[in-house]
């Protein structure tokens, strides 16, 4: 069985036992967690798809760890102005395992 969870402003496929990682959320690390904002749930054919959420369904989660992402670095230049600007930046992010999926 797999859904489609929506979280951080972006959609995931998900099935039992992956691991995601995702924008931060506020949870400690082996805390456990519900995603309610379930897009698509279901098998194969038999899935069904919520407008815009299916009513019911459910997914549960362990948050595994609290990370940040690899440092992005944003370097700006003007030519022949002798002006630069270098400014790096590393996004949080929470690495989750799905534990269980209910449909409605």
């Amino acid at each position: 069985m797999f859904a489609v969870i929506k979280t951080g402003g972006k959609q995931y496929r998900v099935n039992a036992n992956d691991v995601l990682t995702i924008e931060k959320l506020e949870a400690d690390a082996g805390a456990t967690i519900e995603f309610t904002e379930i897009l698509i749930v279901g098998e194969g054919e038999t899935a069904t798809i919520g407008a815009p959420f299916v009513a019911g369904a459910k997914v549960t989660a362990e948050v595994v760890e609290q990370m940040r992402g690899k440092k992005v670095i944003a370097f700006k230049k003007r030519r022949r102005q002798n002006s630069k600007r270098s400014r790096g930046h590393r996004q949080h992010h929470t690495v989750v395992r799905i534990t269980d999926i209910v449909a409605a």
